[in-house]
């Protein structure tokens, strides 16, 4: 069901909410958090989508802030329940002129009483979110460094403004690589890595993370490489060096991978690309700061040094 109210306030639409719960059954009671959608652009209907689908695992209302500070003051929402909200209850809110001046006002009367609130940019984010007026009251926050705007020192940036409960969905995107190469190093024979070299999409946040992550890790020295591959919009592989022989954990298809390690056969691994849903829900699993990603965007990053071309 969509409900939309033009011209509206904050009060009206919380009331709305209120009667839509009593008058269709829906409850409020199970919703596990408060996650806002803070856009500048128009309302991200892929970033909705994603929230519907994490709301299955993780029963939310969705807060969905559209600022355009042009024109007279004014504040539209609109309301999806049921289908057209997964398990969750989404609020969108276009504000104009004035009335997109107070970001936290705007949705302060519509946060679930008692509940965290998540924060996520799908694109262009503030400069420091901790300390944007939507990052302060939330327990998490949430960015993508593979998103709008697109700048060479995007991941320095990150670091710089990196406060306890930040996270990016672009280091979300290495879980299952880092589990793969922790899976590798786990059997023997155990012998010390002594150099590592990652290649991926010069375009691809995740390729850097993935070295900061083993240079911090390992702290052996890495090479990190743009790709010449074409089709390679991420990770397209990773080398680990030691005394016996290499280990070279490769892209082969969109979904696919290649193991090489001395004396053993080459094996398939399935590991597909993570999609946006599938991002969002892990994040949403924890509450408290991601320590390692705030160690590897802050020292790995700055032990990491430059990439080479």
């Amino acid at each position: 069901m969509i409900i939309d109210l033009p011209d509206t306030t904050v009060s009206k639409i919380a009331r709305t909410l209120v009667s839509v719960r009593e008058e269709g059954g829906a409850v409020a009671l199970g919703r596990v958090l408060t996650l806002v959608i803070v856009t500048t652009h128009g309302p991200q209907e892929e970033a909705i989508e994603a929230a519907n689908d994490a709301s299955r695992e993780h029963p939310m209302r969705v807060i969905v802030l559209n600022t355009d500070h042009a024109g007279e003051p004014r504040l539209d929402a609109q309301i999806r329940v049921g289908g057209d909200a997964g398990a969750s209850e989404v609020v969108v809110l276009h504000a104009h002129g004035a009335a997109a001046s107070n970001q936290e006002g705007l949705i302060t009367g519509l946060l679930l009483p008692d509940a965290p609130v998540v924060a996520w940019w799908p694109d262009y984010p503030p400069q420091r979110p901790s300390s944007s007026s939507i990052g302060r009251i939330a327990q998490r926050r949430i960015t993508d460094a593979s998103t709008k705007p697109f700048t060479a020192d995007r991941l320095s940036e990150l670091g710089r403004a990196h406060a306890p409960g930040d996270t990016d969905l672009a280091w979300t995107r290495l879980t299952h690589w880092r589990e793969q190469l922790a899976a590798v190093l786990d059997q023997p024979p155990y012998e010390p890595i002594t150099a590592v070299e990652v290649v991926g999409a010069g375009s691809s946040p995740s390729t850097g993370l993935l070295a900061a992550w083993l240079r911090l890790k390992l702290d052996v020295p890495v090479t990190w490489r743009s790709s010449t591959v074409d089709w390679q919009h991420g990770i397209q592989s990773v080398r680990l060096t030691r005394a016996s022989g290499d280990i070279l954990l490769a892209r082969s298809t969109e979904v696919d991978a290649t193991l090489t390690q001395p004396g053993q056969p080459s094996h398939d691994i399935v590991l597909p690309r993570r999609t946006l849903r599938e991002c969002l829900a892990e994040e949403l699993r924890r509450l408290d700061p991601d320590l390692l990603y705030g160690r590897v965007i802050t020292e790995g990053w700055e032990l990491l040094g430059p990439s080479t071309v």
